[in-house]
Order: C-alpha cells, then sequence, then structure tokens
C-alpha cells in the first residue's frame, strides 16, 4: 500500500467521524420499490427505516437468516408505523451463487424495482473457500457484482416504464486507501487465482482490498452503462467507520475503543448509504463521502491502476458469465 494513500484515508475517516455531521436525507420515494441486502441490522437496518420514512412504496429486505429478517421487519413497523404490506423478507445467502441467482428471479417479477443498496458484506481475518473463491472476495465482490448484473435489466425495464431513473448503490469503505495493491498488481493476471492462494493471503487487510476490487468494478461497469439510456446509476457511498456488525468476527479492544469514542452511530452511517441512492445521474461511478463526490485514493485513478481495473473487470465479467450464462451478454459487457 501507498504511505501517502495509507495516511490520507485513515485521516480523511477520523476527520468525518469527529468533525462532520450528515444532512438528514430528504426525498420523495413514494410508489417505488427499494431492495436493500443486509437489511435486518446495522447500516442496513437504519437505512431501510429512513426509505420507509421517505414514503418508500414497497421495501425487500434481503437477507440470510429469515428468523432475524422478520424480527427486524416487525421492529421497524413498529417505528416507522406503515403498513405490514410495505416490508417483504425476501432470502439472499451472499455465500452461495444458487441463492443470488434465485433472488434475482424473483425480482424479475417485481411490477417495478427503483433501487437496489447493495450493503450485504464480510469482514473477516480467516481464510476460507466458498464457491470458488476466498470467501471476502465471494461476498463482497462476485455475488456482489452477480447480483447487481443480474438485477440491471429490471431496473433498465423500470426506468424506462415509469420514466424515472432507477439506481443501485454498492456500499464501500476509505479503507481502500489501505489495501495491499501488491496481491493484486504484479502481471494483473489471474487476479481470482492470486487471491485465493492461502499462502500469500493478507487476511488482515482483505477486507480493504475488496472494497478495493469494488471500486474498481463500479468504475468500470458504470462507464458501460453511461453508453445506453435508460441510465442505470450505479455508486460506492462511503459511511466511514459506524458502529456496526461488519467486524464482529475481528473486534479488538482497539476497535471496541475506537468505536465507542470515534466511530459514527449507525443512524448517521445509514445517512450515507440513503444518500447514495438518492443521488443524480452526476453520481454514476463516482465514490461518495460524506455525501459529496470525491476522488478516491491515487491507487484506483492512477496509470496503473487503470490497467489492474481493466484487467479485473474483464476476469469478473468471465467469472460472472460462467456463473449465469447470458447475464454479461445481456448488457452487451461481453463484446
Amino acid at each position: 500500500m501507498a504511505v501517502l494513500s495509507t495516511i490520507e484515508g485513515l485521516s480523511s475517516t477520523m476527520a468525518s467521524c469527529m468533525f462532520v455531521k450528515l444532512p438528514i436525507p430528504e426525498g420523495d420515494l413514494s410508489q417505488q420499490t427499494i431492495i436493500v441486502t443486509g437489511s435486518n441490522q446495522g447500516l442496513g437496518f437504519e437505512a431501510s427505516r429512513h426509505f420507509l420514512r421517505l414514503g418508500v412504496h414497497r421495501l425487500i429486505m434481503a437477507v440470510r437468516n429469515m428468523k432475524k429478517g422478520e424480527a427486524a421487519r416487525l421492529e421497524l413497523l413498529k417505528l416507522t408505523g406503515r403498513e405490514a404490506s410495505t416490508i417483504e423478507v425476501w432470502e439472499l445467502d451472499m455465500d452461495s451463487y444458487s441463492s443470488v441467482k434465485n433472488f434475482a428471479a424473483r425480482a424479475e417479477t417485481l411490477p417495478r424495482l427503483d433501487a437496489l443498496l447493495a450493503n450485504a458484506g464480510l469482514a473477516t481475518e480467516t481464510f476460507e473457500m466458498v464457491e470458488d473463491n476466498e470467501r471476502t472476495i465471494t461476498v463482497n465482490v462476485v455475488s456482489t457484482f452477480l447480483l447487481v448484473m443480474l438485477l440491471i435489466p429490471k431496473l433498465r425495464e423500470s426506468a424506462q416504464r415509469y420514466s424515472t431513473n432507477t439506481r443501485i448503490s454498492i456500499v464501500n469503505s476509505a479503507l481502500h486507501y489501505i489495501a495491499p495493491l501488491s496481491e493484486i498488481a504484479g502481471d494483473s493476471k489471474d487476479i481470482f487465482s492470486h487471491l485465493n492462494d492461502e499462502k500469500t493471503a493478507q487476511m488482515s487487510l482483505r477486507y480493504p482490498l475488496s472494497k478495493l476490487l469494488v471500486l474498481f468494478g463500479v468504475r468500470a461497469l458504470a462507464e458501460r452503462l453511461s453508453k445506453e439510456e435508460p441510465l442505470v446509476i450505479l455508486n460506492a457511498p462511503n459511511p466511514s467507520w459506524c458502529k456496526s456488525q461488519l467486524m464482529r468476527e475481528n473486534e479488538s479492544f482497539g476497535v471496541r475503543v475506537g468505536e465507542r469514542f470515534i466511530a459514527r452511530s449507525t443512524e448517521m452511517g445509514s445517512r450515507a448509504l440513503v444518500h447514495g441512492i438518492l443521488a443524480g445521474r452526476e453520481s454514476s461511478g463516482q465514490y461518495i463521502d460524506n455525501c459529496q463526490i470525491k476522488r478516491p485514493s491515487c491507487i484506483v485513478t492512477n496509470q496503473n491502476g487503470t490497467i489492474i481495473e481493466r484487467a479485473f473487470f474483464n476476469e469478473l465479467i468471465g467469472k460472472i458469465e460462467k456463473i449465469s450464462p447470458g447475464a454479461t451478454g445481456a448488457l452487451g459487457l461481453d463484446e
């Protein structure tokens, strides 16, 4: 990782948490249908609460554990006073490509789909293969983009039919500033194979690396989506360091102290995610920090980053096409 990039990322996170108060989201989501992954707790739960406050017509809580999802649904209904029919709980296990495909197939039957908040994520220091990748990469990167690409046709259809902007926000992190580029640099070939090598995996920094890969994917996919109308807006909001369940597998004394005295409240962080969903066309392909478009780390934007982004996205498209044949071709990404 670049020293200056690390300093920039850490200092901006500290400043954001300690001195920046995010605006309360405002907007009209009546008649709209929104999917929120990982919505039974933490940032996803609080973002769902905001969407309900803004009048969303249909909120789909995509969760791994249906029992916990239903409990969260009942709590949201109690907190917001909305009608029971407003919220549905659907099963989605990001560890499983089959689960992602089944979820997307079910979403195709919706009368309309206006937005996807891809919030579900994993942070672990334990190396474990799930599907065909190390688990962090499967959940945070491959399954996330698989879901996104499978839902884009429905989002385009809804945008066309209802003359609206449809949106996708994939939650990001300033930790991408400290990602170990050495794990994916090299000759920029066989990136996934390198990441699946337990002997060389830097698991203490695997979560930051996954968020760097997400940024590469968001930038590359948004560029391709921009060539067609109606535009599906795709961006990457950063909620900054928040009190949440994300670090439950890596919790340490330092993390507990930081969460108590420095980290944002979960509700405050969720405002950044809701802002991403409410943001306009200018946000597509962008990293959003403190509810403002911000240039990401230089390891994303410099010449070497551009080379890695292209190589990574080509590999990602190939992988997703094998998982779900036709998924990328329907978007014109395999050309």
